[in-house]
């Protein structure tokens, strides 16, 4: 048999029509930048998240970035961030001037809410946890720090659309959640996109602003602004997703119960689980320590696995003048080099997910 890692295919066939329909509907009405699809989105996803605003840009990059900027984050501002995030979270930062502050992972390879304090210094502005894989870091302590110390406070939820601690979802504990709706995500477009969401009405007055090269009129530039706009046909079919999302949620975190119920080999281990998370498996990682062994031993079997963040943001080629060692964030060098993300998605057929454990409870 032959399993492949993920299969946009099967995603989109589960609402196939409807998301034609979408698209068809964009085409025919002659309006593709800045229209009623994006204000309908933008209307829908504050709605479901529970939140006053949400801005719709192009890229959950872009909403990192102009996060940062409508804060004021500036050249020599700290920002607290994981060691072990994907590279986007800190060029949030540094696109700003900002200096990204490393905080190790724990053993549920979220950041160290015990360790946060501990780095603050007279610099820091902001907190940034990334909620990695579709599990909330600790939000109820990191809010708490963020607040006692005066500091803004922004969620990268780029992985955990429908994610909750102690049943408040992640995007609204902080100052701004940012979002991505890269395809492969819980909620995702068919193309790059992306959206800040916020209860501050001038936060999100700034950011509009930004996504249109600074300017509310045309030719009117009232600031330096960028080109970030979501365009209508992704506006439109994430209107299809989102009705869509708790079902897609549902049924990733059923794979995951099957995966962590009944897969029994030592050789495979599972990160640790926040239990007041409600975890929505955007991805679902296991630890391996002979992680290319167990990489061919799949892929022989037909499967095709992922590995996630290889290179931490703290050790990339593009930052190699902050001197950092691998082994300054043990954690985050230990999943750097163990971590193996196993196919789940929405779609995934029942006969696959059976093959996906049989396989692995073989490895040896």
């Amino acid at each position: 048999m032959k399993v492949s890692y993920s299969v946009l295919k099967r995603t989109y066939d589960l609402h196939k029509d409807e998301y034609e329909n979408a698209v068809l509907r964009v085409l025919k009405s002659g309006w593709y930048i800045l229209g009623k699809e994006m204000d309908e989105f933008e209307k829908q996803f504050a709605g479901w998240i529970g939140m006053k605003h949400c801005v719709a840009l192009n890229s959950g990059t872009d909403a990192l970035i102009l996060a940062f900027r409508a804060l004021g984050i500036k050249e020599g501002d700290e920002v607290i961030c994981p060691a072990n995030a994907y590279i986007a979270s800190v060029i949030g930062i540094t696109e700003n001037g900002g200096i990204p502050v490393f905080v190790d992972a724990d053993e549920h390879m979220e950041i160290n809410a015990d360790v946060i304090e501990k780095k603050i210094t007279d610099r820091t502005r902001a907190i940034l946890p990334v909620h990695l894989y579709g599990q909330s870091s600790n939000m109820e302590k990191i809010k708490a720090i963020a607040d006692k110390n005066n500091l803004f406070l922004v969620e990268d939820c780029a992985q955990s659309h429908g994610a909750a601690f102690n049943g408040r979802l992640t995007g609204t504990f902080g100052d701004i959640g940012c979002f991505s709706f890269y395809p492969t995500k819980p909620l995702g477009a068919f193309g790059d996109a992306g959206a800040i969401v916020t209860n501050n009405d001038e936060l999100a007055k700034k950011i509009r602003l930004f996504r249109n090269y600074g300017s509310k009129v045309k030719y009117h530039n009232e600031t330096n602004g960028v080109n970030s706009r979501m365009d209508e046909i992704q506006a439109a079919i994430l209107q299809v997703g989102l009705k869509y999302i708790g079902d897609g949620n549902k049924e990733r975190q059923r794979i995951a119960g099957r995966y962590l119920t009944e897969i029994k080999t030592p050789l495979v281990v599972f990160p640790a689980l926040y239990p007041e998370a409600n975890h929505v498996y955007h991805l679902f990682p296991v630890l391996v320590e002979e992680r290319e062994r167990f990489q061919i031993f799949m892929n022989d079997n037909g499967i095709e696995t992922a590995v996630h963040y290889p290179i931490p943001p703290y050790v990339a080629q593009c930052y190699k003048s902050w001197g950092h060692a691998w082994e300054d964030f043990s954690n985050a060098c230990r999943y750097a080099k163990q971590e193996v993300s196993l196919p789940i998605y929405a779609g995934m057929p029942e006969d696959e997910i059976d093959y996906v454990i049989s396989t692995i409870n073989n490895y040896k």
